[in-house]
Protein backbone atom coordinates (compact mmCIF):
# COMPACT_ATOMS: atom_id res chain seq x y z
CA UNK A 1 0.00 0.00 0.00
CA UNK A 2 2.83 2.08 1.08
CA UNK A 3 4.73 1.48 -2.46
CA UNK A 4 1.49 2.18 -4.42
CA UNK A 5 1.27 5.54 -2.94
CA UNK A 6 5.10 6.27 -3.23
CA UNK A 7 4.39 5.47 -6.93
CA UNK A 8 1.03 7.86 -7.36
CA UNK A 9 2.76 10.54 -5.64
CA UNK A 10 6.19 10.04 -7.55
CA UNK A 11 3.82 9.79 -11.06
CA UNK A 12 2.02 13.48 -9.86
CA UNK A 13 5.24 14.93 -9.14
CA UNK A 14 6.84 14.22 -12.35
CA UNK A 15 3.55 15.51 -13.92
CA UNK A 16 3.74 18.40 -12.31
CA UNK A 17 7.67 19.22 -13.14
CA UNK A 18 6.71 18.36 -16.87
CA UNK A 19 5.50 21.95 -18.00
CA UNK A 20 5.23 21.05 -21.44
CA UNK A 21 2.43 18.52 -19.87
CA UNK A 22 1.29 21.00 -18.38
CA UNK A 23 0.87 23.40 -21.45
CA UNK A 24 -0.83 21.12 -23.41
CA UNK A 25 -3.06 19.40 -20.73
CA UNK A 26 -4.69 23.25 -19.87
CA UNK A 27 -7.93 24.23 -20.35
CA UNK A 28 -7.08 27.22 -22.65
CA UNK A 29 -4.53 25.51 -24.80
CA UNK A 30 -6.99 21.81 -25.72
CA UNK A 31 -9.44 23.42 -28.14
CA UNK A 32 -6.74 24.66 -30.17
CA UNK A 33 -5.39 21.48 -30.54
CA UNK A 34 -8.32 19.99 -31.37
CA UNK A 35 -9.16 22.90 -33.90
CA UNK A 36 -5.04 22.65 -35.54
CA UNK A 37 -5.86 20.36 -38.01
CA UNK A 38 -9.06 22.11 -39.31
CA UNK A 39 -6.49 25.84 -39.17
CA UNK A 40 -4.07 23.92 -40.66
CA UNK A 41 -6.05 22.84 -43.63
CA UNK A 42 -6.69 26.43 -44.27
CA UNK A 43 -3.89 27.66 -44.22
CA UNK A 44 -2.23 25.13 -46.42
CA UNK A 45 -5.48 24.42 -48.62
CA UNK A 46 -6.73 27.82 -49.06
CA UNK A 47 -5.07 30.89 -47.63
CA UNK A 48 -1.46 30.18 -48.89
CA UNK A 49 -2.90 29.11 -52.34
CA UNK A 50 -5.12 32.89 -52.46
CA UNK A 51 -1.85 34.71 -51.28
CA UNK A 52 0.16 32.88 -53.96
CA UNK A 53 -2.41 33.41 -56.80
CA UNK A 54 -2.91 37.34 -55.66
CA UNK A 55 1.00 37.94 -56.42
CA UNK A 56 1.01 35.84 -59.67
CA UNK A 57 -1.69 38.43 -60.41
CA UNK A 58 0.95 40.67 -60.50
CA UNK A 59 3.20 39.01 -62.60
CA UNK A 60 3.68 37.43 -66.13
CA UNK A 61 4.44 33.68 -65.38
CA UNK A 62 5.82 31.65 -68.03
CA UNK A 63 8.10 28.33 -67.96
CA UNK A 64 11.21 29.30 -66.18
CA UNK A 65 10.44 32.71 -66.16
CA UNK A 66 8.75 35.05 -63.81
CA UNK A 67 8.39 38.62 -64.11
CA UNK A 68 6.80 41.67 -61.67
CA UNK A 69 4.23 43.48 -64.57
CA UNK A 70 2.29 45.31 -62.03
CA UNK A 71 -1.15 46.51 -63.11
CA UNK A 72 -1.31 45.29 -66.21
CA UNK A 73 -2.78 41.74 -66.34
CA UNK A 74 -5.85 43.69 -64.81
CA UNK A 75 -5.97 45.97 -67.43
CA UNK A 76 -6.44 43.19 -69.66
CA UNK A 77 -9.14 41.69 -67.52
CA UNK A 78 -12.01 43.85 -68.45
CA UNK A 79 -12.65 43.22 -72.18
CA UNK A 80 -16.14 41.59 -74.13
CA UNK A 81 -14.70 38.59 -73.72
CA UNK A 82 -14.79 38.36 -70.05
CA UNK A 83 -18.14 40.59 -70.07
CA UNK A 84 -20.04 37.43 -71.83
CA UNK A 85 -18.39 35.10 -69.19
CA UNK A 86 -19.26 37.60 -66.15
CA UNK A 87 -23.35 37.79 -67.64
CA UNK A 88 -23.34 34.01 -68.40
CA UNK A 89 -22.61 33.28 -64.83
CA UNK A 90 -24.76 36.26 -63.09
CA UNK A 91 -27.49 34.68 -65.35
CA UNK A 92 -26.69 30.93 -64.07
CA UNK A 93 -26.22 32.23 -60.70
CA UNK A 94 -29.57 34.27 -60.91
CA UNK A 95 -31.52 31.32 -62.12
CA UNK A 96 -29.73 28.46 -59.80
CA UNK A 97 -30.44 30.79 -56.50
CA UNK A 98 -34.04 30.93 -57.36
CA UNK A 99 -35.16 27.04 -58.72
CA UNK A 100 -32.57 25.69 -55.63
CA UNK A 101 -34.21 28.21 -53.08
CA UNK A 102 -38.29 27.91 -53.76
CA UNK A 103 -38.74 24.62 -55.04
CA UNK A 104 -36.53 23.01 -52.26
CA UNK A 105 -39.17 24.50 -50.15
CA UNK A 106 -42.19 23.95 -52.09
CA UNK A 107 -40.99 19.67 -51.71
CA UNK A 108 -39.62 19.66 -47.88
CA UNK A 109 -42.80 21.03 -46.70
CA UNK A 110 -44.81 18.01 -48.95
CA UNK A 111 -42.59 15.49 -47.83
CA UNK A 112 -43.02 16.49 -44.17
CA UNK A 113 -46.51 15.89 -44.77
CA UNK A 114 -48.73 13.12 -43.49
CA UNK A 115 -49.84 12.62 -46.38
CA UNK A 116 -46.51 11.81 -47.96
CA UNK A 117 -45.95 7.37 -47.12
CA UNK A 118 -41.95 5.93 -46.81
CA UNK A 119 -40.31 9.54 -46.10
CA UNK A 120 -36.88 7.48 -45.32
CA UNK A 121 -36.59 5.77 -48.81
CA UNK A 122 -37.56 9.54 -50.66
CA UNK A 123 -34.95 11.40 -48.10
CA UNK A 124 -32.17 8.66 -48.99
CA UNK A 125 -32.62 9.16 -52.75
CA UNK A 126 -32.69 12.63 -52.34
CA UNK A 127 -29.40 12.30 -51.81
CA UNK A 128 -27.88 9.96 -54.84
CA UNK A 129 -27.62 12.64 -57.62
CA UNK A 130 -25.15 14.33 -55.55
CA UNK A 131 -22.90 11.32 -55.15
CA UNK A 132 -22.62 10.78 -58.94
CA UNK A 133 -19.72 12.76 -60.64
CA UNK A 134 -20.80 15.37 -62.46
CA UNK A 135 -18.76 15.01 -65.53
CA UNK A 136 -20.25 11.22 -66.03
CA UNK A 137 -23.48 12.58 -65.19
CA UNK A 138 -23.01 15.79 -67.96
CA UNK A 139 -22.00 12.65 -70.65
CA UNK A 140 -25.69 11.35 -70.33
CA UNK A 141 -27.46 14.85 -70.23
CA UNK A 142 -25.20 14.86 -73.68
CA UNK A 143 -26.48 11.62 -75.06
CA UNK A 144 -30.51 12.83 -73.72
CA UNK A 145 -30.36 16.22 -75.37
CA UNK A 146 -28.30 15.13 -78.68
CA UNK A 147 -28.77 16.99 -81.49
CA UNK A 148 -30.08 14.14 -83.55
CA UNK A 149 -33.86 13.60 -84.19
CA UNK A 150 -33.25 10.38 -82.37
CA UNK A 151 -32.26 12.16 -78.86
CA UNK A 152 -34.34 11.51 -75.78
CA UNK A 153 -35.46 15.32 -75.12
CA UNK A 154 -35.88 15.74 -79.22
CA UNK A 155 -38.23 12.48 -79.49
CA UNK A 156 -40.11 14.24 -76.58
CA UNK A 157 -40.78 17.89 -78.01
CA UNK A 158 -41.38 15.80 -81.57
CA UNK A 159 -44.60 14.44 -79.28
CA UNK A 160 -45.89 17.83 -79.24
CA UNK A 161 -45.09 18.78 -82.62
CA UNK A 162 -42.10 20.87 -82.20
CA UNK A 163 -38.57 20.74 -84.40
CA UNK A 164 -36.17 18.93 -83.06
CA UNK A 165 -33.37 21.52 -80.64
CA UNK A 166 -29.77 21.72 -81.33
CA UNK A 167 -29.82 22.15 -77.26
CA UNK A 168 -25.84 23.13 -77.43
CA UNK A 169 -25.75 25.63 -79.97
CA UNK A 170 -28.24 28.03 -79.15
CA UNK A 171 -28.05 30.75 -76.21
CA UNK A 172 -31.23 29.66 -74.26
CA UNK A 173 -30.75 25.86 -74.53
CA UNK A 174 -27.25 25.97 -73.61
CA UNK A 175 -28.09 27.41 -70.32
CA UNK A 176 -31.16 25.35 -69.86
CA UNK A 177 -29.16 22.61 -69.79
CA UNK A 178 -26.41 24.15 -67.49
CA UNK A 179 -28.82 24.98 -64.81
CA UNK A 180 -30.81 21.58 -65.63
CA UNK A 181 -27.68 19.82 -64.56
CA UNK A 182 -26.85 21.61 -61.62
CA UNK A 183 -30.54 21.75 -60.27
CA UNK A 184 -30.70 17.69 -60.77
CA UNK A 185 -27.50 17.53 -58.97
CA UNK A 186 -28.33 19.97 -55.53
CA UNK A 187 -32.23 19.90 -55.62
CA UNK A 188 -31.76 16.85 -53.30
CA UNK A 189 -29.55 18.34 -50.82
CA UNK A 190 -31.35 21.49 -50.42
CA UNK A 191 -34.43 19.35 -49.69
CA UNK A 192 -32.70 17.71 -47.20
CA UNK A 193 -31.73 21.08 -45.44
CA UNK A 194 -35.23 22.64 -45.58
CA UNK A 195 -36.58 19.00 -44.05
CA UNK A 196 -34.17 19.30 -41.35
CA UNK A 197 -35.22 22.80 -40.51
CA UNK A 198 -38.96 21.70 -40.58
CA UNK A 199 -38.48 19.56 -37.60
CA UNK A 200 -37.83 22.61 -35.24
CA UNK A 201 -41.08 24.36 -36.32
CA UNK A 202 -43.31 23.62 -32.70
CA UNK A 203 -46.40 21.54 -33.56
CA UNK A 204 -48.22 24.32 -30.75
CA UNK A 205 -47.78 26.86 -33.41
CA UNK A 206 -49.52 24.79 -36.25
CA UNK A 207 -52.48 24.47 -33.68
CA UNK A 208 -52.81 28.00 -32.42
CA UNK A 209 -53.25 29.00 -36.66
CA UNK A 210 -55.99 26.26 -36.74
CA UNK A 211 -57.81 27.78 -33.56
CA UNK A 212 -57.49 30.92 -35.18
CA UNK A 213 -58.57 29.36 -38.44
CA UNK A 214 -55.85 30.44 -40.25
CA UNK A 215 -55.66 28.92 -43.95
CA UNK A 216 -52.74 26.44 -45.15
CA UNK A 217 -50.67 29.34 -47.04
CA UNK A 218 -51.06 31.60 -43.68
CA UNK A 219 -49.85 28.51 -41.63
CA UNK A 220 -46.82 28.77 -43.88
CA UNK A 221 -46.29 32.10 -44.40
CA UNK A 222 -46.25 33.52 -40.99
CA UNK A 223 -45.66 30.21 -38.94
CA UNK A 224 -43.32 27.87 -41.56
CA UNK A 225 -40.96 30.79 -43.54
CA UNK A 226 -39.84 32.18 -40.44
CA UNK A 227 -38.68 29.37 -39.11
CA UNK A 228 -36.87 28.57 -42.43
CA UNK A 229 -34.67 31.60 -42.78
CA UNK A 230 -31.48 30.64 -41.33
CA UNK A 231 -31.68 27.49 -43.38
CA UNK A 232 -32.96 29.92 -46.33
CA UNK A 233 -29.95 32.55 -45.71
CA UNK A 234 -27.60 29.20 -45.90
CA UNK A 235 -29.10 27.95 -49.11
CA UNK A 236 -28.38 31.53 -50.75
CA UNK A 237 -25.57 32.04 -49.99
CA UNK A 238 -23.53 28.99 -50.86
CA UNK A 239 -25.80 29.01 -53.80
CA UNK A 240 -24.53 32.44 -54.82
CA UNK A 241 -20.68 31.21 -54.50
CA UNK A 242 -20.90 27.97 -55.98
CA UNK A 243 -23.16 29.24 -59.18
CA UNK A 244 -20.03 32.23 -59.07
CA UNK A 245 -17.42 28.72 -59.55
CA UNK A 246 -19.34 26.97 -61.38
CA UNK A 247 -17.17 25.24 -64.22
CA UNK A 248 -17.99 21.64 -64.83
CA UNK A 249 -21.27 22.02 -66.03
CA UNK A 250 -20.04 24.31 -68.61
CA UNK A 251 -16.84 22.18 -69.49
CA UNK A 252 -18.93 19.02 -69.97
CA UNK A 253 -20.84 20.59 -72.15
CA UNK A 254 -18.34 22.27 -74.31
CA UNK A 255 -14.73 20.66 -73.77
CA UNK A 256 -12.89 23.01 -76.67
CA UNK A 257 -15.14 26.07 -76.29
CA UNK A 258 -19.02 26.80 -77.14
CA UNK A 259 -20.18 28.81 -80.20
CA UNK A 260 -19.83 32.20 -79.54
CA UNK A 261 -18.95 31.57 -76.21
CA UNK A 262 -23.07 30.97 -75.15
CA UNK A 263 -21.01 28.62 -72.70
CA UNK A 264 -18.30 30.53 -71.06
CA UNK A 265 -18.02 30.98 -67.52
CA UNK A 266 -15.90 33.20 -64.81
CA UNK A 267 -14.15 30.18 -64.28
CA UNK A 268 -14.04 29.26 -67.53
CA UNK A 269 -11.95 31.62 -68.84
CA UNK A 270 -9.64 31.53 -66.24
CA UNK A 271 -9.17 27.75 -66.90
CA UNK A 272 -8.97 28.78 -71.33
CA UNK A 273 -6.35 31.74 -70.17
CA UNK A 274 -4.39 30.49 -67.41
CA UNK A 275 -4.02 26.73 -68.43
CA UNK A 276 -4.94 26.01 -72.32
CA UNK A 277 -3.23 29.63 -73.37
CA UNK A 278 -0.82 29.36 -70.17
CA UNK A 279 -1.24 32.71 -69.07
CA UNK A 280 -1.22 31.97 -65.80
CA UNK A 281 -1.07 35.43 -64.16
CA UNK A 282 -3.82 36.63 -66.41
CA UNK A 283 -5.75 33.80 -64.95
CA UNK A 284 -4.62 34.50 -62.04
CA UNK A 285 -5.93 38.20 -62.31
CA UNK A 286 -9.42 37.44 -63.66
CA UNK A 287 -9.44 34.94 -60.46
CA UNK A 288 -8.88 37.74 -58.34
CA UNK A 289 -11.49 40.12 -59.76
CA UNK A 290 -14.11 36.90 -59.45
CA UNK A 291 -13.15 36.62 -55.42
CA UNK A 292 -14.08 40.04 -55.35
CA UNK A 293 -17.57 39.80 -57.29
CA UNK A 294 -18.09 37.02 -55.30
CA UNK A 295 -17.40 38.30 -51.61
CA UNK A 296 -19.66 42.04 -52.59
CA UNK A 297 -22.55 39.75 -53.95
CA UNK A 298 -22.36 37.67 -50.52
CA UNK A 299 -21.82 40.30 -47.91
CA UNK A 300 -24.59 42.61 -49.22
CA UNK A 301 -26.78 39.59 -49.87
CA UNK A 302 -26.06 38.69 -45.61
CA UNK A 303 -26.84 42.30 -44.75
CA UNK A 304 -30.27 42.44 -46.80
CA UNK A 305 -31.42 38.97 -45.16
CA UNK A 306 -30.27 40.72 -41.78
CA UNK A 307 -27.79 37.64 -41.10
CA UNK A 308 -25.32 40.09 -39.29
CA UNK A 309 -28.50 41.10 -36.90
CA UNK A 310 -28.41 39.64 -33.14
CA UNK A 311 -30.93 37.12 -32.92
CA UNK A 312 -32.84 39.33 -30.60
CA UNK A 313 -33.41 41.86 -32.98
Amino acid sequence: MLATNQTAETASANKRSNPLLNFLNSKKVVPYIFVSPFIISFIVLTLYPAIRGIMMSFQSVLPGQVEFIGLANYERVFNPTFYKALMNTSIYVVLTVVILTILPIIFAVILDSKLVKLKTLFRASLFMPTLASTIVAGMIFRLMFGETDSGAANQIISLFGLDPVNWRYHAWSGMFLMVLLCVWRWLGVNILYFLAALQNVPNELYEAADIDGASIFQKFRFVTLPFLKPVTIFVVTISIINGFRMFEESFVFWEAGSPNNIGLTVVGYIYQQGIQQNDMGFGAAIGVILMIIIFIISFIQLILTGAFKRGDQ
